[in-house]
C-alpha cells in the first residue's frame, strides 16, 4: 500500500482539489502573488490575507531526477520512474511524477494530470499535447 499524504489546515483545500481533478493555489489578496506549498502568510509581502484559485495546470520543466532504487517497497515494481520540479505558468514551482513514456527536457511543456490511490489523488504531469 501507497503511504498517503496527511492533510493539515493549511493543505487541505489542495488535496480535495487533487481528488476533484483540479489543482488549487493560494493567491495573495495584497500582492496577487500565486504561491505553493500552502501556508498561513505569503512569502512575499508577509499579508496573511489569501484566497483559493484553480491553476491552469501547465507550466515548463525545471529540474528533474531518474527514480532507479525505491526508497519505499510500495514502489519497488514502479521503478525507474521520473520526479519534475515544474515552474507553473502562475509562477510557484511544484513536484510531480512525469507519466507516460517522455523523457524529461529542461524547458519541456507539461500539463498537470491526477492518478487516484483511493483514499487519495496523486498530482502528476504529462507532456502537453
Amino acid at each position: 500500500m501507497r503511504p498517503a499524504p496527511i492533510p493539515d489546515a493549511d493543505s487541505a483545500f489542495f488535496w480535495e482539489g487533487l481528488r476533484g481533478g483540479r489543482l488549487l493555489l493560494q493567491r495573495c489578496s495584497a500582492c496577487a502573488r500565486h504561491r505553493f506549498p500552502p501556508m498561513p502568510s505569503c512569502p512575499y509581502c508577509a499579508s496573511r490575507s489569501s484566497g483559493i484559485v484553480q491553476a491552469a495546470g501547465r507550466g515548463s520543466i525545471y529540474s528533474w531526477v531518474v527514480v532507479h532504487r525505491a526508497f519505499d517497497p510500495a514502489f519497488a515494481g514502479e521503478v525507474p520512474y521520473t520526479i519534475l520540479t515544474v515552474a507553473l505558468d502562475e509562477g510557484p514551482k511544484m513536484l510531480g511524477r512525469m507519466t507516460g513514456s517522455a523523457h524529461a527536457a529542461f524547458g519541456g511543456r507539461v500539463k498537470a494530470s491526477y492518478a487516484d490511490h483511493g483514499a487519495w489523488t496523486e498530482l502528476r504531469f504529462s507532456g502537453e499535447a
